[in-house]
């Protein structure tokens, strides 16, 4: 019989909570839920979201202790789990950093270049707040983060706190994914080497069954990928879906510039009607809509990687981690996005070697610019601040970052007292 488990959700007003439930529901012969804590500091959106979570359960017909608290401290004292999904400055915020960087003809993105910039600065000291509320009332207790962006709060969080952590991405689900939408093929089928950051990776030397994916297999991942498929056919690497915004910078920022409203304006209407939706008490199961909100694999990923460590079963999952020597030409504090084995151990990266000449040197100039970026934000230092956009390959101008960085900072203001109260 499985051991039940407690897990705790920060940020449970998200509209996601309810890809985690469902994916509990589907997992119940796999993992044993006996109570969920949901914690937000919107009280409204808390409120819809418990008697939701209600509602659904019993629906499926599972039996698990359901609370809620704007306490984070009660939410996390003795919870096997803490999932992080929090927004700092809700999708507001996030419209701000999309149109910002535009002024400057520059991506105005949620997690990549500028606006991601401006969403890291927010979101770590908050989030080193929750790691080190968990290292002090619960130091066993494991962090699962969904808050974004993934990879530079996993750095922030490795970095500063001895808090146990692991970040993830649904993205690293994509090759498995691709191999079954194209042949389905199952994802306990495929492995692959995954080389890169969180929204910048690469997939090569994929294999089915431990043997090679032929030449007609790749031509027919590279068609369904979303990204250029004769790149990808070029490359002979599987690249993330945030690779256009760099290798395709000019098209994407003049369909932002040309587009009526941003996706943040997009996700806004979206969510409105989401909670509308969770607020009806005839509405117990996900919404349809829930599926224009993004956030693919989300759940799955994170519940399987608790049911890994809860379990101690060996589990193969793409994390966020500090690099350790993995990739041997980045510091070892720096997180990477790559293969792990997740057990009850913790997540440890799978070695790998021959790393893709053709972006090796972009992917440590973004890794550059994390690291600059998490040192900002930690010490409130505006010239750090200023030297990461200067490292990022969508900025590297001194005539644009400058304003860029004054702007994005004053537009931001009371989530930065850091770098105003100096």
């Amino acid at each position: 019989m499985l051991k039940p488990i407690c897990i705790a959700i920060i940020g449970a007003g998200s509209s996601y909570t309810p890809e985690l439930l469902d994916m509990i529901g589907k997992m119940q012969d796999q993992i044993c839920v006996g109570e969920i804590r949901l914690c937000d500091t919107n009280p409204k959106r808390l409120e819809i979201m418990e008697q939701f979570t209600r509602r659904f359960l019993a629906n499926i017909g599972l039996k698990i202790k359901v609370w809620s608290t704007e306490d984070r401290i009660k939410a996390i004292d003795e919870a096997d789990f803490i999932v992080t999904q929090i927004r700092v400055g809700g999708n507001e915020a996030r419209v701000q950093d999309e149109k910002i960087p535009l002024k400057y003809g520059l991506l105005g993105q949620e997690t990549t270049g500028a606006g991601g910039f401006a969403k890291a600065l927010r979101t770590i000291p908050v989030m080193l707040e929750i790691a080190r509320d968990v290292e002090k009332v619960n130091p066993k207790a494991w962090i699962i983060n969904y808050t974004n962006p993934t990879g530079i709060v996993a750095e922030a969080v490795t970095r500063y706190t001895e808090a146990r952590f692991i970040a993830l991405c649904g993205g690293g689900r994509h090759p498995g994914n691709m191999l079954y939408k194209k042949y389905g093929i199952t994802h306990d089928r495929v492995r692959y080497d995954y080389f890169g950051l969180n929204h910048f990776n690469f997939s090569y030397n994929i294999t089915v069954d431990g043997e090679p994916i032929t030449d007609e297999q790749w031509v027919g991942i590279a068609e369904e990928c979303g990204v250029n498929p004769e790149l990808t056919v070029k490359m002979k690497l599987l690249p993330s879906l945030y690779l256009p915004y760099y290798h395709n910078r000019l098209h994407k920022v003049k369909m932002q510039q040309e587009a009526s409203r941003t996706r943040g304006e997009e996700v806004l209407e979206i969510e409105k009607e989401l909670f509308r939706q969770y607020a009806d008490p005839s509405v117990c199961t996900k919404p349809e809509l829930l599926s224009r909100r993004g956030g693919g694999d989300y759940a799955e990923m994170a519940l399987g990687v608790i049911r890994a460590i809860a379990y101690n079963d060996d589990t193969f999952a793409v994390c966020n981690v500090p690099n350790k020597g993995i990739i041997p030409f980045l510091p070892d504090e720096a997180v990477v996005e790559t293969a792990c084995m997740v057990n009850a151990s913790g997540a440890a990266p799978i070695a790998f070697k021959n790393f893709p000449d053709s972006v090796r040197g972009i992917v440590a100039a973004v890794k550059n610019y994390e690291s600059l970026t998490v040192e900002a934000a930690v010490e409130g230092d505006r010239d750090k601040a200023l030297f990461a956009l200067l490292a990022h390959p969508l900025i590297m101008d001194y005539d644009l970052a400058k304003p860029l960085l004054e702007d994005l900072l004053q537009a931001n203001r009371r989530f930065l007292p850091a770098f105003f109260n100096k």
